[in-house]
């Protein structure tokens, strides 16, 4: 295997599990929400949290990592590469609507079910929100990987 393949593999690898993280965390949120039980709903925010530490940040390292690195050996131009200058864009995109807004929110549904777990309209609210803010986290992602396979724009 050559360093470029290897690159390349890392690349798609963490690809394949940051994008089924992020997108399963919105599943299991969803799912927890139907029966109602606050500690439940909380036991799923955390464990969105706690993946969030040993899945997404993990994967975002290692996506840019392997994927400048296979660009680079690949004698691709990163900036100047339509393709991959725009998915760089629906990355930070995303990036930023989930460090500035979605796990913030996070951590305040969790402080909001400890401090008043009978408080269901605020808890819906917050959860509304959240929802609404991790489709338009994930959304550019998906984009992002669009671009990538069909190299659209050139």
């Amino acid at each position: 295997m050559t360093v470029y393949a290897l690159c390349k593999f890392v690349h798609l690898v963490a690809v394949m599990l940051f994008l089924g993280n992020v997108t399963l965390g919105l599943f299991w949120v969803a799912h927890a929400e139907r029966d109602g039980d606050p500690a439940i709903i909380r036991h799923a925010m955390l464990g969105i949290i706690r993946s969030d530490r040993w899945f997404t940040l993990p994967g975002v390292a290692l996506i840019i990592a392997g994927g400048v690195a296979a660009a680079l050996l690949g004698h691709l131009r990163v900036l100047s590469t339509g393709w991959i200058f725009w998915s760089i864009v629906m990355f930070t995109l995303s990036g930023v609507v989930f460090g500035a807004l979605l796990a913030p929110l996070q951590r305040k549904i969790v402080a909001e079910i400890d401090a008043s777990p009978n408080d269901a309209s605020t808890r819906a609210r917050l959860l509304q929100r959240w929802h609404r803010l991790g489709w338009l986290s994930v959304l550019p992602l998906w984009i992002a990987v669009a671009m990538m396979v069909t190299k659209w724009p050139a």
